[in-house]
C-alpha cells in the first residue's frame, strides 16, 4: 500500500474521534473536533497531490479517497443535528448525505465499466462549501461553549441585548441555518449535474 493510500486510511481512522469529541459537548472537546476535521481536510489535499506527483494513483485510492471525504463530512454534519445551538434541520443533512453516497455509487458503477468520473467545477465548489460551512459551524459551537463556560450565558442572551451584542447573537443563532441552506442547495445542484452529465452510465 502506497503512502497516499495510508494517508487516506488515516483520515478514515480519525472518524471515531471526530464523532466522540462532537458528542461530548464540551468547550475543549469541540476544539479537538475542529482540529481533527481540519487535519482530515489537509490530508485530503495532500494524499491526492502525493499520488499524482509520484504517479502512485491506484484503483484502491480512486475508491477510498472520495469515500473518506464522504464519511468525514457526513459524520460532521450528522453530529450537528439535534444540537440546540445550531438548530439545523435533519432534512438538510439527509439530502446532503444522500447525494454524496448516490454519486459515490455512480462512480463505482462507472469504475466497473472502466470509466473514471473526474471531479468537475460544481463538485469542487460543493466540497469547498461543505468544508468551509462545517468549520464555521464548529467555530460557532466553540464560541457558544466559551460564552457558557466563561460568562454563564449563551447566544440567545446576546441576541436579546442591544448594539453589537445583538448582531453577534444573530450571527451565532441565524447563520447556521442559512449557511446550511446554501450548502444544501449547492450540493443538490452538483449531484443533479453529475447524474445528468453521466446519465449514459446508468443505462
Amino acid at each position: 500500500m502506497n503512502f497516499a493510500n495510508k494517508l487516506t486510511l488515516a483520515r478514515i481512522g480519525l472518524l471515531p474521534f471526530l464523532i466522540l469529541f462532537m458528542y461530548l459537548d464540551n468547550f475543549y472537546t469541540r476544539i479537538f473536533a475542529l482540529i481533527i476535521f481540519i487535519a482530515a481536510a489537509i490530508t485530503d489535499i495532500y494524499d491526492g497531490m502525493i499520488a499524482r506527483k509520484y504517479n502512485t494513483i491506484t484503483t484502491l485510492g480512486i475508491f477510498l479517497d472520495p469515500l473518506a471525504d464522504k464519511l468525514i463530512i457526513s459524520a460532521a454534519l450528522i453530529s450537528f443535528v439535534g444540537l440546540k445551538e445550531l438548530s439545523i434541520p435533519a432534512w438538510m443533512v439527509i439530502l446532503i448525505t444522500s447525494r454524496e453516497f448516490i454519486i459515490t455509487g455512480l462512480r463505482s458503477l462507472a469504475a466497473s465499466k472502466n470509466v473514471i468520473i473526474p471531479a468537475d467545477k460544481s463538485g469542487k465548489l460543493k466540497t469547498t462549501s461543505q468544508i468551509v460551512s462545517i468549520i464555521i459551524l464548529m467555530l460557532i459551537l466553540i464560541v457558544d461553549s466559551a460564552l457558557w463556560r466563561y460568562y454563564g450565558f449563551q447566544a440567545p442572551a446576546l441576541y436579546l441585548r442591544d448594539g453589537m451584542a445583538h448582531y453577534a447573537g444573530w450571527v451565532l443563532i441565524k447563520l447556521p441555518f442559512w449557511l446550511m441552506l446554501f450548502t444544501t442547495a449547492l450540493t443538490l445542484y452538483s449531484g443533479l449535474s453529475y447524474l445528468y452529465k453521466h446519465r449514459e452510465i446508468l443505462k
